[in-house]
C-alpha cells in the first residue's frame, strides 16, 4: 500500500476535518474531476476514483477510525475498502453518499428528476415575436393584433398523439420513467430514453391529425397591448401565449421584440424627445415667437433676443413617458440659424448700414474668438 496516497492529501484537508468541510471538499472535487466535466481529459476519471474511495473511507467513522491508526493496511485488511469484506460496503455501493452524488449531477443534468410524471409532461416552447411600431405608437401606446404560428393542441387526440379509440403504451426499454441508466466511465447516470424521447409511452397508432405529436401548427391570432414609453429592443412578455405544452405541460411564453421606426423630426434619448427647429437671422437677432411641434401637437415657443445657433430650449413635460411609470421626460428644442443665401440690392444696402453702425460690442462671441488668436499670435 506504499504506493497510495494519503486520503486526507487527495481530498485537500486536515486530519482534524468535520464532516461538513469534509463534504464540501468531496463535493468540488467530484465536479472537477468528473467524468463529463472532462471529456478531453483521460487522466481525470482515476483522479475521480481515488476521491471518491478517500471520501468513502474517511466519511464513514469506524473506517476513518481504522485508516487513522493504521492506514492503507489496516483498511484492507479490516474495513473492506473496494472488497465487501468485515461487513463494510463495496465501492459500487456507496451508501449515505447518495446526497452528495445528487448535489453533482443537479449540477451537470440540470437537476431533473426521473419521475415517470415529470418524464412525459413538457413545458412548451417560447416564441419571439419581431414588431415593428412607429415613433408616435411607441410614445402613446397601441393595441396590436399579432397573427402568432404555434404549435397548439391537437383537438382530435386531446394532445396524446394516439388515434380515436386507441391508447399510448408504456415504454418497454425505461418502463414509464423516461430515463434510461446509461454506463458513464466509473459509475452510472441517468439519461433520457432514446426509445420514448423522454415520453415514458410509445404511440402505436398515432393520430392521423397530428402525426402522433399530440400537437398541431396553427395560426393564432393574438392582441397584445403596447405600453407607452417602449424603445426599439424593448421586450414584452405574454405570458402562457407560447407553444403548447407535451402530455398536459404548461405553455410555453410569447415574448415581442419592439423596433421603433424612425421619425421625420424627432429622436429620442432615453425619455428626451429632442429636435430641431429652424429660425431667421432677424428673429435670432430680434427675438420673437415660433410654433414648435411636439407629440401632441404644435406649441408656440418665444425665442429671446440674440438667440444664438445651439442654443438648446426645454419643454418640460413634452417628451416619452417613463415605461416604469416615472413620468414624463422633457423635449429638448435646438435651435438653427439660418442666413439667407440672395439678396436683393436694397437688403445689401440695408445690411451694410446695419454692419457700419454696429459696434463690436453686439457681438461679444466674435469680440472673445479674436482676441484669443491675438494672444497666440504675440
Amino acid at each position: 500500500m506504499a504506493g497510495k496516497r494519503d486520503y486526507y492529501e487527495v481530498l485537500g484537508v486536515s486530519r482534524e476535518v468535520s464532516g461538513d468541510v469534509l463534504k464540501k471538499a468531496y463535493r468540488n472535487l467530484a465536479k472537477k474531476y468528473h467524468p463529463d466535466a472532462n471529456r478531453e481529459d483521460k487522466n481525470t476519471e482515476e483522479k475521480f476514483k481515488q476521491v471518491n474511495e478517500a471520501y468513502e473511507v474517511l466519511q464513514d467513522p469506524r473506517k476513518r477510525a481504522a485508516y487513522d491508526q493504521f492506514g492503507h493496511a489496516g483498511i484492507h485488511a479490516g474495513a473492506g475498502v473496494g472488497r465487501g469484506g468485515g461487513g463494510g460496503r463495496g465501492t459500487g455501493d456507496f451508501g449515505d453518499m447518495g446526497d452528495v452524488f445528487s448535489d453533482i449531477f443537479e449540477g451537470f443534468f440540470g437537476g431533473q428528476q426521473s419521475t415517470r410524471t415529470q418524464a412525459k409532461s413538457r413545458r412548451g416552447a417560447d416564441l419571439r415575436y419581431d414588431l415593428s411600431i412607429s415613433f408616435l405608437d411607441s410614445a402613446r401606446g397601441k393595441e396590436v393584433h399579432l397573427n402568432v404560428p404555434r404549435m397548439e393542441t391537437c383537438e382530435v387526440c386531446r394532445g396524446t398523439g394516439a388515434k380515436s379509440g386507441t391508447r399510448a403504451k408504456t415504454c418497454s426499454a425505461c418502463h414509464g420513467a423516461g430515463q434510461v441508466r446509461m454506463s458513464q466511465g466509473f459509475f452510472s447516470v441517468m439519461r433520457t430514453c432514446p426509445t420514448c424521447g423522454g415520453a415514458g409511452e410509445i404511440v402505436e397508432s398515432p393520430c392521423s391529425a397530428c402525426g402522433g405529436e399530440g400537437r398541431k401548427r396553427t395560426l393564432r391570432k393574438i392582441t397584445v397591448k403596447i405600453p407607452p414609453g417602449v424603445d426599439t429592443e424593448s421586450r414584452l412578455k405574454i405570458s402562457g401565449e407560447g407553444e403548447a405544452g407535451l402530455h398536459g405541460g404548461p405553455r410555453g411564453d410569447l415574448y415581442v421584440i419592439i423596433r421603433v421606426e424612425p421619425h421625420p423630426i424627432f429622436t429620442r434619448e432615453d425619455d428626451f424627445l429632442l429636435c430641431e427647429i429652424i429660425i431667421s437671422f432677424t428673429t435670432a437677432a430680434l427675438g420673437g415667437e415660433i410654433e414648435v411641434p411636439t407629440l401632441n401637437g404644435k406649441v408656440t415657443m418665444k425665442i429671446p433676443m440674440g438667440t444664438q445657433t445651439g442654443k438648446v430650449f426645454r419643454l418640460r413635460g413634452k417628451g416619452f413617458p417613463n415605461l416604469r411609470g416615472l413620468g414624463t421626460g422633457d423635449q429638448m428644442v435646438t435651435v438653427g440659424i439660418e442666413t439667407p443665401e440672395s439678396l436683393s440690392e436694397k437688403q445689401k444696402q440695408l445690411l451694410q448700414e446695419f454692419a457700419r453702425v454696429t459696434g463690436e460690442e453686439s457681438y461679444p462671441g466674435i469680440k472673445k474668438f479674436r482676441n484669443k488668436i491675438r494672444a497666440w499670435f504675440k
